[in-house]
Parts: C-alpha cells; sequence; structure tokens
C-alpha cells in the first residue's frame, strides 16, 4: 500500500487534534486539521440549535468535501500518508440528532452525492469518553464559543456516536476500528498514555500494511 488514510474521530473536546498532531509527528504523516472555528454559525448554533442547525451543517459538509478532495489530490494519489482529526462521516451523526425532519432527507441526499468517491479510511481510531469527562475537558480548554454547550446536548451526543460505531463496523467489518477509552487514559498530558496509545496505532499500522 502506497500511502495510508487515518481519521480520528470521537466527540467535541475527547482530544482528537491533539492525538492526530502525535500521530502526524511520530509516524510522519500529513497533518489534515478540521476547520471548525471558521463557521459564522457556530457560535449561533449553541444558542439556538434548532433555527441553525441546517446551515451549520451544510457549512461544515462542503468544507469537509473540499479538503477530502484537496487530500486525495495533493497527497494520497502521490503516496504520501494523511491522518485527519475528522472523518466526513460525522456529518451524518450531527445532522441526524440535530435536523428535522424537512430538512434531514435534504441533507442526506446531499451527502451521499459528494461523498460517494471520497477516500475512505483505512483505520478509524475512536476517542470514547463519559459525559463527565467530556464536560470537564471542554471547560478545560475555555473557549469561549463552546460555553453555551448544554450538558443535555453533549449526552445526546455521546450516545449517537457509540451507537453510530456499533452499526458502522457491522456495516464495514474490512474498516478497522481502533477504541480508545479516554476515561482512563490522558494522553495530553501523561507522556506514559501517550505512548500507549499510539503503540495501539502502530499495530494496527503493521497489519494494514501487511
Amino acid at each position: 500500500m502506497d500511502s495510508v488514510f487515518i481519521t480520528v474521530e470521537g466527540p467535541i473536546g475527547v482530544g482528537k487534534t491533539s492525538l492526530s498532531h502525535a500521530i502526524s509527528q511520530q509516524c510522519g504523516f500529513q497533518l489534515l486539521e478540521e476547520i471548525v472555528y471558521a463557521n459564522p454559525f457556530l457560535g449561533k448554533f449553541y444558542e439556538n440549535i434548532a433555527e441553525w442547525s441546517f446551515q451549520l451543517e451544510m457549512f461544515f459538509l462542503c468544507n469537509r468535501y473540499k479538503q477530502l478532495q484537496d487530500i486525495h489530490e495533493q497527497y494520497l494519489h502521490k503516496g504520501i500518508s494523511v491522518v485527519s482529526d475528522y472523518n466526513i462521516f460525522k456529518n451524518t451523526i450531527f445532522a441526524k440528532r440535530t435536523l428535522g425532519n424537512r430538512n434531514l432527507p435534504k441533507f442526506l441526499q446531499i451527502y451521499d452525492i459528494l461523498t460517494q468517491d471520497m477516500p475512505q479510511s483505512h483505520l478509524v481510531v475512536y476517542l470514547s469518553a463519559s459525559i463527565d469527562t467530556v464536560m470537564n475537558r471542554i471547560a478545560m480548554r475555555g473557549r469561549d464559543i463552546e460555553r453555551n454547550i448544554k450538558r443535555e446536548y453533549m449526552e445526546q451526543l455521546i450516545a449517537d456516536y457509540d451507537e453510530f460505531f456499533r452499526e458502522f463496523q457491522l456495516r464495514h467489518p474490512d474498516t478497522p476500528v481502533l477504541t480508545i477509552d479516554c476515561d482512563s487514559l490522558d494522553y495530553v498530558h501523561r507522556p506514559q498514555d501517550l505512548a500507549h496509545v499510539m503503540g495501539k496505532i502502530k499495530e494496527q499500522l503493521q497489519l494494514i500494511r501487511g
């Protein structure tokens, strides 16, 4: 295999970007970071989910689509491996929670059209965490735009992620999913935890590359 595409996923605040940076540095992968805070609808969304969800999700979908196009042409197609701190399938997780019956079918139609020929992950790293862990980490990083995130919203989101990955592994048995329990590991502040997680990821890479 000439190039490998790893995506790191999990709820808001769980540590996706930090782990993606570590993978990039230790494995020599090109890093793809999600452009989250450039979304002009994000602050309004946390204040009024029903009012701004469709605009928010369409903005994210179009930006993620363009990023995937770029990494395919500029890196993967040239044999350069990539690690991303998101997977585009997260659009469906959020949309199914936030969009109503009127807009969800339209959104999913557009999603299917845009992603049908996009590069697929060779490995998905799923960062799993409890509501207390996630809310504590969101509070610790202290981003103004996240201060209006409600605990109930995050509880639903965590449940949605868990359900999605149960179904994903049934539908895509050929795509390995490495689940990391972030309640018991803090790879941002404890080097031994990072070494443990990176060891698991490197084991998966050896299997993928044969």
